[in-house]
């Protein structure tokens, strides 16, 4: 429903770019905004992640761990390159909710996971956090959706074929994919924190495993 909303928003708003060209400047100008302003809502800018694209997720709070967020990312940055997963992209950035609160100074760091093997794979990204919460560590993964600006704008135009938009829309093959890429992240992010548990004399076996949301992998 939403994404048919926006797409008659940007052919309303090519309609009146292109009547303005003729009839007035101001109906130009709306046009443009309506683009604009549809483009921008499907999409977001990359240091931004919104609850609305997040599509599966887990977390874990790991007692008396203070102080080792660092060293489960950087083990977990590790394990997924020794994996070895073909066209993995693995990057370090500072997202924030919202631009806004960006800009506001609300961020923080995630390792994000790209698998750049297809246009269908592609906008489905794992962002990886861990954060002292206390004298405690909350660890965390968000499978999200986050098309490109060009997929969005392709989607906006083409009703289908051109970018996925739910898990009916990948083949097989694609759903099989991206099954073994999620579950990839989420055993190497598991490895790290059963180090840590280990290490701090904890039980891994009482943390639940299994993420919350379309995949629900273990």
């Amino acid at each position: 429903m939403a994404r048919t909303f926006l797409r008659l928003t940007v052919w309303l708003g090519l309609l009146l770019f292109i009547a303005g060209l003729f009839v007035s400047t101001t109906m130009l100008v709306i046009g443009i905004i309506l683009v604009f302003i549809a483009v921008g809502t499907a999409a977001s800018p990359q240091g931004v992640l919104r609850n609305d694209q997040v599509i599966d997720t887990w977390s874990a709070l790991i007692e008396k761990a203070n102080g080792k967020g660092a060293e489960v990312l950087a083990s977990t940055e590790s394990s997924l390159r020794e994996s070895k997963v073909p066209a993995l992209m693995v990057l370090k950035k500072s997202i924030a909710p919202s631009m806004i609160k960006g800009i506001g100074g609300k961020n923080r760091d995630f390792l994000i996971i790209t698998d750049k093997q297809s246009n269908k794979l592609e906008p489905y990204q794992v962002f990886l956090n861990s954060r002292d919460y206390g004298e405690n560590l909350d660890v965390s993964w968000y499978l999200t959706y986050r098309p490109t600006i060009w997929q969005v704008i392709g989607s906006l135009f083409w009703s289908s074929g051109f970018v996925p938009k739910s898990l009916g829309d990948l083949d097989i093959f694609d759903q099989q994919d991206l099954r073994a890429y999620v579950t990839n992240a989420h055993k190497c992010m598991e490895k790290a924190v059963v180090k840590i548990m280990t290490d701090a004399g904890q039980d891994p076996s009482k943390v639940n495993w299994k993420s919350k949301g379309f995949l629900g992998v273990s």
